[in-house]
């Protein structure tokens, strides 16, 4: 039940994400669904290895090279799903700048209020 949740609420934001960065759409709600789950897939597992193909960049950019490699992901998956289009790379780079910042977003307010840290 987690998963079905999880993916329709990565699919609301990927909708918001192409309503704020232009040149980022889609033909139908299905294909919103469609994306959600394929750049799931992507970021589980396409990414980690491109993450530690490219380490010595990132390690050197201190890390700034991941948006661009998040960069990459977000146009691949709109090359996969037929219903998303990405207009080109700046296109790609804000709307995953976006869905990132919206997901690390309702990562945060999901998580319990009243658990303690071990540091305090």
């Amino acid at each position: 039940m987690y998963l079905l949740l999880r993916w329709v609420l990565n699919t609301f934001v990927l909708i918001i994400v192409s309503s704020l960065a232009p040149g980022v759409s889609f033909d139908t709600f299905w294909s919103a669904l469609v994306t959600s789950l394929v750049f799931g897939l992507i970021n589980a597992i396409i990414r980690p290895i491109i993450i530690v193909l490219t380490l010595p960049v990132n390690i050197f950019t201190l890390g700034l090279f991941t948006l661009v490699i998040n960069a990459l992901m977000f146009w691949l998956a709109s090359s996969v799903v037929k219903g998303f289009h990405v207009d080109g790379f700046w296109s790609a780079f804000f709307g995953a700048l976006i869905y990132w910042l919206l997901v690390t977003l309702i990562n945060y307010l999901e998580q319990p209020k009243n658990h303690k840290s071990r540091y305090a």
